[in-house]
């Protein structure tokens, strides 16, 4: 006998196929979805439960009896049919089974418009439209399906409809791509791959110096603060392989970019200072290494010093889970000097030797995924992005998407700024051609076109957006007017820009842990690039400040920040930013300086004297004139020297100031080249308290 489905039940009694399906269950039936089948005494039951009657029962029956009834002196034998005719019957009756118990399954969630659950269910766009509008529920094809009809829709074309949680939207300032996808391939598609090797450590313990001596570039000249503000990743060859090292930056507010190279990388490389042992971020460091569960190898650097003691290094990593092979354990260090290159070979050849024995292979065949390790939109080339690849083979002209990025190969650059046509598995390559800069940390994928990438980041985009603006209840909005009316917090209100998105993430990551009891700092925008009047406008409409790192206003930005009293601080290095925010929080800022013109002076005749030089017989046109203060002089309104009054005389007296409206001579310390016509600016420079 045929089974009877659960929808079929659902649409026999007007009824939702989760109530049937949900009430089959609560009598014991095993089933699952709505397309489960149930024997017709099964389904009696059910339609039992629903309507408390046996009327469903009887009817079920009523075929049966009818069929047992019958006298046999009633029955009449069949006419006789032939074998031909017959198997015509049985193939019949077997495609009508077939078309019946056929079932179509389409996968659908809330917040699908009418077009999107027409294509879901195979079919089109009018036809569900025109079933909505059937049902008193008009809706165009962009509108959005109403959640409730799902099922009944469904049902309208035979189509059985699983409803899944809607896609979670993405968190305003993730990276939409979270996670690396996971693939299987083939082992004979595997070939061997550089490692990736991340270089951590404490800030000054030598990293990038190390880096410097293998790489033979000169990265810490260029760096504010002697300290690696961005992530570089570099190649470098030992033998007949070759070794790709990430250099994360060692501040600790760069905590968020060096957990991210611990995530792509497959040995880690500890820099510890034999003069300064274990400090703060040293330990952090082994926390992300033990994290990402990868190789570490412990360089302890600077053991060309008189006051090296690699003994006392090793002995306090042993607190932070980390033996080394010389006290009994099974990680591996090696003595260096980034100076003297002293061991620099051995750490190559630990490195290289750790890379065969873990045997480390991608596949270089199909389309490439990476990871951006860093971005930034250069003046000349535009969004660039540092990608390491992690599987496949970037090439020229490949289409791409990362994030909310889309983007097509225009070039290809590696480290030293050779141009490449391809990049394999583990290759650090600057990529050139994205509509925009990605985010550091977004997976790179490359896809068929760049109308499959614009797609792509359009719809991340949206996400990004729809995250972004949603709407508190009115009860939730109610309950924060009256906690901040109630609240005595101070609030500073800052606009951050940074030149590139790596600083930018650990900035703002840092600046949120800056707190007091009664006050906190908030990021109301962040933003990569240089400060513009936008920026300005939007400081003065939520009255914050503007900080840039890296960054400088341009002249439209600061003259408008001059009109609107806003305030705009740059700075070069990032713990001198950190230190004046936390400081400006507090209410410790040290004494602004402050220039003060204590008068001017008009040259009107020359005199030499031995062993003093020019004299400038002046003339006091406003304020006072005092010996030893600072002084300006200036010819046609520019500053030709800037020094201190040596001598000050009123007729042959030497005198200490003189005022205004009084004539007097004026002898500038080191310097004699003074003309008739110049100006002499004296000035002073005045502490004065922040507020």
């Amino acid at each position: 006998m045929a089974k009877v489905r659960i929808y079929e039940i659902a649409r026999d009694l007007d009824l939702e196929s989760k109530d049937v399906l949900e009430k089959a269950r609560e009598l014991g039936l095993d089933v699952k979805t709505a397309s489960s089948g149930v024997e017709e005494d099964d389904a009696a039951l059910i339609r039992l439960a629903f309507d408390g009657s046996t009327d469903a029962v009887a009817a079920e029956a009523e075929p049966a009896e009818a069929a047992t009834a019958a006298r046999p002196d009633e029955w009449e034998p069949e006419p006789p049919v032939d074998d031909g005719q017959r198997a015509a019957d049985d193939e019949a009756v077997a495609a009508e089974e077939a078309v019946e118990t056929e079932i179509r399954l389409a996968t659908v969630h809330e917040g699908m418009t009418v077009a999107e659950f027409a294509e879901a269910l195979g079919v089109g766009a009018s036809e569900v439209v025109r079933a909505l509008m059937l049902r008193g529920r008009p809706a165009g094809a962009a509108a959005q399906m109403p959640s409730d009809m799902f099922e009944e829709i469904g049902e309208t074309f035979d189509v059985i409809v699983d409803v899944v949680a809607a896609p979670s939207a993405v968190e305003p300032g993730a990276p939409a791509t979270a996670e690396m996808p996971a693939y299987e391939d083939d082992e004979a598609d595997l070939v061997p791959r550089p490692p990736v090797i991340t270089v951590m450590g404490h800030v000054d313990h030598g990293k990038t110096s190390l880096l410097d001596r293998i790489r033979k570039a000169n990265v810490v000249e260029g760096e504010a603060g002697g300290i690696t503000q961005h992530i570089g990743a570099y190649q470098v060859t030992v033998g007949d392989n070759r070794l790709t090292f990430i250099d994360t930056p060692g501040h600790e507010a760069f905590t968020t970019m060096r957990a991210r190279g611990a995530d792509v990388t497959d040995i880690v490389v500890l820099v510890v200072a034999a003069d300064d042992g274990v400090m703060p971020q040293t330990i952090e460091a082994i926390s992300h290494a033990k994290a990402a569960g990868v190789e570490m190898v412990v360089a302890i650097n600077k053991v060309d010093l008189p006051t090296a003691d690699p003994i006392r290094v090793r002995t306090e990593l042993t607190q932070h889970g980390v033996i080394t092979e010389e006290l009994g354990g099974d990680v591996t260090s090696v003595e260096v000097s980034a100076q003297t290159g002293e061991g620099l070979d051995s750490l190559l050849e630990v490195l290289d030797l750790i890379a065969q024995l873990q045997e480390y292979k991608a596949n270089p065949k199909p389309a490439a995924t990476g990871v951006v390790i860093e971005s930034q939109l250069d003046p000349g080339m535009g969004p660039t992005a540092t990608v390491i690849v992690k599987r496949g083979t970037l090439k020229q002209g490949d289409s791409f998407v990362a994030g909310a990025v889309a983007g097509r190969a225009r070039a290809l650059m590696d480290h030293e700024g050779t141009r490449l046509t391809s990049a394999g598995p583990s290759a650090p390559v600057l990529v050139m051609g994205w509509s925009d800069v990605p985010t550091a940390g977004d997976i790179l994928e490359v896809v068929k076109s760049d109308r499959d990438a614009r797609s792509i980041a359009a719809e991340r985009e949206q996400a990004i957006k729809n995250s972004e603006q949603g709407t508190l209840s009115g009860r939730d909005r109610l309950q924060g007017l009256l906690e901040q009316l109630r609240s005595e917090d101070t609030e500073l209100r800052i606009i951050l820009k940074a030149d590139a998105h790596g600083s930018l993430e650990a900035l703002k990551e840092s600046i949120v842990k800056i707190t007091r009891e009664d006050g906190r700092i908030d990021v109301i925008h962040g933003a990569v690039g240089g400060i513009n009047e936008n920026d300005v406008t939007l400081a003065e409409v939520t009255s914050a400040i503007v900080v840039g790192f890296n960054v400088r206003p341009d002249p439209k930005a600061r003259r408008s920040a001059e009109r609107a009293g806003i305030e705009i601080r740059t700075y070069g290095i990032i713990y001198e930013l950190l230190d004046e925010l936390e400081a400006m929080l507090v209410g410790r800022l040290s004494p602004d300086k402050e220039e003060v013109v204590l008068g001017s002076a008009e040259v009107r005749a020359l005199f030499k004297v031995p062993r003093a030089g020019t004299i400038a017989g002046s003339y006091i046109t406003e304020g006072v004139v005092q010996r030893g203060a600072r002084a300006r002089l200036l010819r046609a309104g520019v500053v030709i020297h800037d020094g201190r009054i040596d001598s000050l005389r009123r007729f042959k007296d030497d005198v200490r100031e003189v005022a205004s409206g009084f004539e007097c001579g004026i002898g500038l310390e080191n310097y004699n080249d003074v003309k008739e016509g110049d100006v002499i600016e004296v000035y002073e420079i005045r502490e004065v308290a922040r507020t």
